[in-house]
């Protein structure tokens, strides 16, 4: 081999090795490339899977309103088919409008001649034969009371002595107690907007009112009512048994939220811009109450001392999203179960019985347990393998919606079963849920408060017609009671 045959293949070796380091160079990218792009395939069917979970939830799966469910929702499940008709049933007597003993007015319709031979009978006595009454409403008008004052002079000394106006007779033309109650009635029970209300009251009765004067009405009583409140507070304290929630409302076009606390016969709203311990510690209900709580699972809950128990509505659309979106048998299983057990806790307190008898509650709780079993096996079996080609991120791993709500059934096993130990319990927090909803009504209608103080002024006063609801009281009397300056005493806090 010659010099210069050497040098060409030296001179062709390199080469190769070039052309063989640039090709490794570039499947090396590739490679890299193609892990990139299964990565972010991975990420995008992850999150393709989340979004599905998502718009899998409605409001008989989840805590979302029916109002966010659209056209195409999905029939709820825990409604069993009815085996009575709607209306009334077979023997049931009917109420209808039945006749008063002393009518307002009687009004005498007789015959003026004879029906057989024209004889004249004006002037003849006659006997009522039949009676029917006619229940409708008088003319509504403003009833104009004027109170005039006179001077006496005295026979004596000649002093002109004048009387006195009648308290809350303060201006030469005013309107009475009955509107002002009839307004902020209108205003924070049937929650019309301040301008219908003034044009409700000058439709149907002539009053010409300005929203500026409904204002003040507002802010008059509810200043008139902060003691009620405070008794309400007191005795929400000493109960043995409470409701919380909360839901969003927006102050002047912030997001805020509406906390209540209830019992049978109590309610107490109050508004805060935070929805956790903030909010609740300000409120000041929960960080001193020792008696039993009904609420969801929201977290903030759990700092405080007092009993706790879960509410039975929740954990069922839980468990109903669990077996429909990830097919876990166990699911449906506790949803069932619970369903049977709260139905024995209803038929139980239906005898007047204050315990579940023990051996049933304790065949329950087995039951409870056992499903629970089924369910944390299951979900090993089903545990899908870790993805390497995934980043780690820092902090606790996200678990699925089934492994959380097995947590929760166990960790909270006495809260969720507290219905079976002590049939005072409800199952459900659907008590603060109603207390709750005309809420959003008033969002819907209204959309925002225009200022704290009306927000702080709504809360008052639709606490205490709240309270005077669940106590039988006239919502219309209660007001005018406040109104007049003496709002009607609180009762009943147990």
């Amino acid at each position: 081999m010659t010099e210069e045959e050497a040098k060409l293949l030296r001179q062709a070796h390199a080469e190769l090795k070039d052309a063989y380091a640039r090709l490794k160079e570039e499947s090396e990218q590739k490679d890299r490339r193609i892990e990139e792009l299964e990565g972010l395939l991975m990420r995008a069917v992850l999150r393709i899977d989340e979004l599905e979970r998502r718009l899998a939830k409605d409001s008989h799966n989840s805590s979302k309103p029916p109002s966010s469910d659209g056209l195409g929702r999905k029939p709820g499940k825990q409604r069993t088919k009815r085996r009575k008709r709607s209306g009334g049933q077979k023997g049931h007597q009917g109420h209808t409008l039945m006749q008063v003993l002393t009518p307002d007015t009687v009004i005498t319709h007789r015959p003026t001649h004879c029906g057989h031979c024209q004889c004249d009978l004006r002037e003849e006595t006659g006997r009522v034969k039949e009676c029917r009454q006619l229940h409708d409403l008088p003319e509504l008008r403003l009833l104009v009371q004027e109170h005039q004052i006179e001077e006496v002079c005295c026979p004596a000394c000649q002093h002109l002595t004048p009387g006195s106006f009648p308290l809350g007779v303060d201006a030469p033309a005013q309107y009475g107690p009955g509107v002002q109650a009839l307004a902020i009635y209108l205003s924070h029970f049937q929650l019309l907007p301040l301008e219908r209300v003034c044009e409700a009251l000058a439709n149907l009765c002539q009053c010409h009112l300005s929203e500026g004067t409904l204002v003040n009405w507002i802010t008059k009583a509810a200043k008139t009512l902060e003691p009620t409140i405070q008794h309400i507070k007191t005795l929400l304290l000493a109960s043995s048994l409470q409701h919380a929630d909360e839901t969003g409302i927006r102050v002047k076009g912030l997001l805020h939220w509406m906390h209540v606390n209830g019992t049978r016969w109590l309610t107490l709203y109050s508004w805060h811009r935070k929805r956790g311990q903030e909010a609740l510690e300000h409120i000041g209900i929960w960080p001193h109450f020792r008696g039993r709580m009904m609420h969801d699972r929201w977290a903030s809950y759990d700092r405080y001392p007092c009993a706790h128990s879960l509410c039975g509505a929740h954990l069922l659309r839980d468990c109903l999203y669990v077996a429909e979106q990830e097919k876990q048998p166990w699911a449906q299983e506790m949803f069932d179960l619970l369903l049977s057990m709260a139905k024995a806790a209803e038929q139980w307190r239906g005898q007047g019985a204050k315990e579940i008898p023990q051996e049933e509650r304790e065949s329950w709780i087995a039951q409870y347990f056992s499903v629970l079993v089924s369910g944390f096996a299951a979900h090993s079996a089903q545990a899908p393998p870790e993805h390497g080609i995934m980043p780690k991120r820092p902090g606790r791993k996200k678990q699925d919606a089934s492994k959380n709500l097995l947590d929760a059934l166990l960790k909270r096993a006495d809260q969720v079963l507290g219905f079976l130990e002590d049939l005072t319990v409800p199952f459900t927090n659907n008590l603060a849920e109603r207390d709750l909803r005309m809420m959003k009504v008033q969002q819907k209608i209204s959309g925002t408060f225009r200022s704290a103080e009306g927000a702080t002024a709504f809360c008052v006063i639709r606490s205490y017609l709240s309270t005077m609801r669940k106590q039988g009281r006239s919502l219309f009397g209660a007001m005018v009671a406040v109104v007049a300056g003496s709002p009607f005493p609180v009762a009943w806090g147990t």
